[in-house]
């Protein structure tokens, strides 16, 4: 186990930034409709951990099935660089699509396979 390191991200055109301290040795790959369809690779953090630097009024939120989690995505680019919903805690978390990071090389990550389409 390493230590938690700041890490900057964001979209693809530029509009949404943020920051987030995180521990990123793994990521998870859902199967579920949304995440296959996007090849998204998640690591999750709570709320204080993370910190939107630029682009709130670039977001457009989606949601389905139970509504739980907002699905943002820049309006201009399109890129899903992170999502927001509530745990089994109840606290806010975030998620965050580990291919928006800068300098990540995901390829030198551990996946875990997580079989959100039976969720």
């Amino acid at each position: 186990m390493g230590s938690a390191k700041k890490y900057e991200g964001g979209c693809h055109c530029g509009k949404v930034r943020y920051e987030v301290m995180a521990e990123i040795d793994s990521v998870l790959a859902c199967n579920c409709s949304i995440c296959s369809k996007k090849a998204h690779l998640l690591a999750f953090v709570p709320a204080d951990a993370f910190t939107l630097l630029k682009g709130e009024d670039e977001l457009s939120d989606y949601q389905f099935n139970k509504k739980n989690i907002h699905h943002l995505f820049c309006r201009t680019c399109g890129i899903s660089s992170y999502g927001t919903g509530t745990g089994k805690d109840g606290k806010t978390m975030y998620s965050i699509n580990v291919r928006c990071l800068d300098g990540v090389k995901v390829d030198e990550l551990s996946v875990q396979h997580f079989d959100g389409a039976k969720v």
